[in-house]
């Protein structure tokens, strides 16, 4: 399981911007990141395997349009019960809070991507301790029952971002 992309905004309901590393802010989220804050829902993850999945689908989509902060690959978020905890590099850890989300009305992602499936297909999760984070960094569960990915196995470097 690894980190594809690591992505911020400044605005809420807007795409993000691929970042070459990010700060992981115990009890806050990412340091320069809208969803920053003390609330439930300070960092957002979605598995790049759903971005492929949109492309193949017709959507002109890369990392960071769904406004997701880390794509990942290897993880099948849809399975992973809240609660469970995750170690992101080499010091970060998050717990997952909430799966996917109600979208009370359509932001500008659905506007330009055509749809958004953060709600469907991505979680949230708060930072329970600091530390870096890059593509290409590695992430492993601590605990909580969790269904690796169900697409095939490559390796990260063969990913188009």
């Amino acid at each position: 399981m690894k980190i594809i992309t690591v992505a911020t905004s400044r605005h809420k309901g807007t795409p993000k911007s691929l970042v070459e590393s990010a700060f992981l802010r115990e009890g806050y989220g990412i340091d320069g990141d809208a969803h920053a804050g003390d609330w439930h829902r300070q960092v957002s993850l979605l598995a790049w395997e759903r971005i492929e999945e949109a492309r193949n689908h017709g959507l002109e989509v890369s990392a960071g349009d769904f406004a997701e902060n880390i794509a990942t690959m290897g993880i099948d978020w849809k399975t992973v019960p809240v609660g469970s905890r995750f170690s992101l590099g080499e010091s970060a850890i998050i717990e997952i809070t909430q799966l996917g989300k109600e979208c009370h009305n359509r932001c500008a992602i659905y506007y330009r991507n055509g749809d958004c499936i953060m709600p469907r297909e991505g979680v949230f999760a708060k930072v329970l301790k600091g530390g870096s984070i890059r593509p290409g960094d590695n992430i492993s569960l601590i605990n909580g029952p969790v269904s690796v990915s169900p697409w095939p196995e490559r390796s990260p470097e063969d990913t188009q971002v």
